[in-house]
């Protein structure tokens, strides 16, 4: 058996999300029960794993999101910029990336939110909290799209 060790100094990328992931989980609207939802999440990694496009299409019986993130990393260090098309709402995304796990807020002038995304292989959770917006959580699990 034979142990791989990590240097924690390692250089933090996004390659491991690279390519178009699936799934469905649960939207809870500000003003209702939870609703079942289909995702996809597609991440087109760019400058060598240090920087992703992010597009997220979620879809219940009465609700659509479309949200676009583009995403920086500076070592473990996140920024960028996010923009949901069927509210026409955006703005900044800040936090971390380590270990294939991301923590992330995105503000905007009208919502503030965490979200968390956590890679395991070819499985993945998404989940973002955003306690009185339109929608104040989302929670979708996720599996890589055969190529």
């Amino acid at each position: 058996m034979t142990a791989v060790v990590t240097p924690a100094c390692a250089q933090q990328s996004f390659d491991n999300l690279a390519g178009s992931w699936s799934g469905v989980g649960s939207m809870k609207p500000k003003d209702g029960p939870p609703e079942r939802v289909r995702c996809k999440v597609d991440y087109v990694v760019k400058s060598e794993g240090q920087s992703v496009k992010m597009d997220v299409r979620c879809a219940s019986d009465a609700y659509k999101m479309e949200l676009n993130a583009n995403i920086d990393q500076n070592g473990s260090e996140l920024s960028g910029n996010w923009f949901e098309s069927q509210y026409r709402i955006g703005g900044k995304v800040s936090g971390q990336n380590a270990n294939g796990f991301i923590d992330a807020r995105i503000e905007g002038d009208k919502i503030t939110a965490l979200l968390a995304v956590r890679t395991k292989g070819n499985r993945q959770s998404f989940s973002m909290e955003s306690p009185g917006a339109w929608v104040s959580q989302v929670s979708i699990d996720l599996l890589r799209d055969r190529r």
